[in-house]
């Protein structure tokens, strides 16, 4: 086995790209890493897809602490996914973060396929739940659409659906109650351009929910 292979087989360029990150921090900030490990105090927790191609902490230019981060297939927030609600229920009530952003991207290989119908493994059983998305909200994905309209809308409504679910959380709804200041957020993110966009369900209390939800999908009616 040749150097380059064994450095390949070990990963060794990880570790010198991280030894490079870290003196560049150091560079930067000579007590960055004794701040950071002296506390964790993020103000936004971020429920995004695991698409490689969305680093959560660059796109919105925050620092490592500033951001707490939960991320999976298609920015799915399932009642029953005892990871997502434990990292929800920490962010809340342990770190106690003022905003929720769920943010899903355009060009998502998840949504892509569960509209498709098209067989994945097991993650087929995952995207079962932006399928239910696609069935509940079918009058705004008609056959008349092309394709890629089709595809980035739906991306939009599985995030508004997901907004749904965290503000539907006993979590979310206990931390209102107490009078916690807490925002949920529905955003967007395009591969394209490297943009965010806000897709306008931003719930602060039990109450905004049903006022808003309407106004958020109103957008749809014109070409369902």
């Amino acid at each position: 086995m040749t150097e380059n292979d064994k450095n390949s087989v070990t990963l060794e360029h990880l570790f010198q790209n991280n030894r490079e990150w870290a003196s560049a921090m150091v560079a930067d900030d000579a007590s960055f890493f004794k701040k950071l490990a002296g506390q964790q105090s993020p103000e936004y927790l971020w429920i995004g897809c695991a698409d490689s191609r969305v680093p959560a902490n660059e796109i919105v230019n925050l620092l490592p602490g500033e951001l707490f981060v939960h991320r999976n297939i298609a920015n799915v927030v399932v009642h029953t996914d005892l990871n997502c609600l434990s990292v929800l229920q920490f962010a809340i009530d342990v770190l106690g973060v003022k905003h929720v952003i769920v943010c899903g991207h355009y060009g998502c290989s998840g949504v892509h396929a569960a509209l498709a119908r098209r067989r994945v493994g097991l993650a087929d059983n995952w995207l079962r739940h932006v399928q239910d998305v696609h069935q509940k909200h079918e009058r705004y994905l008609g056959e008349v659409l092309p394709l890629g309209v089709k595809q980035d809308r739906l991306c939009e409504l599985n995030v508004l659906e997901q907004v749904v679910n965290v503000c539907q959380t006993t979590i979310v709804q206990d931390a209102w109650e107490r009078g916690q200041s807490l925002t949920i957020h529905s955003w967007i993110y395009g591969l394209k351009d490297g943009l965010l966009r806000d897709l306008g369900l931003t719930v602060s209390n039990a109450e905004d929910l049903a006022a808003k939800l309407p106004q958020s999908l109103a957008r749809y009616e014109e070409s369902a």
